[in-house]
């Protein structure tokens, strides 16, 4: 296990209710109902918030990978991102697939990118041995 030598930022949350909840950052920037996936009630749910974290830290991974390789990153890169809630053999369980669009580079740039961020995103490295995670180019 990794231990942080220097901690960069906090993210701090109350959550009530589970998922039937309601979540609030400790700033006031995050504010949001909760509510169970697939449920017709107004709110979003963790898999939700997981995706578009995840989707969000990869695409500043992509750009570090594009600097170290000397690459311009496209401002029109897309990460599309889907996180399964199942079970399993151990009960519940996540998986993930993200997409990940980077038009005007060549497949091999692309692919080089992607690779790369895998191994630079915090996300990808919390999911990594943990849960099954597919990476693929648009």
């Amino acid at each position: 296990m990794q231990t942080l030598e220097k901690i960069l930022y906090t993210g701090r949350t109350r959550t009530t209710g589970g998922r039937n909840g309601h979540a609030r950052s400790d700033d006031g920037r995050l504010d949001i109902q909760l509510a169970p996936p697939g449920s017709a009630a107004a709110g979003s749910n963790p898999e939700q918030l997981f995706a578009a974290g995840w989707s969000a830290c990869f695409i500043g991974a992509l750009g570090r990978a594009a600097q170290a390789q000397h690459l311009v990153l496209p401002a029109d890169t897309v990460v599309d991102a889907e996180v399964d809630l199942g079970t399993g053999a151990d009960g519940f369980a996540l998986q993930a697939r993200l997409r990940v669009s980077l038009p005007g580079l060549e497949a091999e740039q692309a692919q080089a990118l992607l690779a790369a961020a895998h191994q630079i995103c915090p996300y990808s490295k919390m999911s990594r041995n943990n849960i099954h995670v597919e990476l693929s180019l648009a």
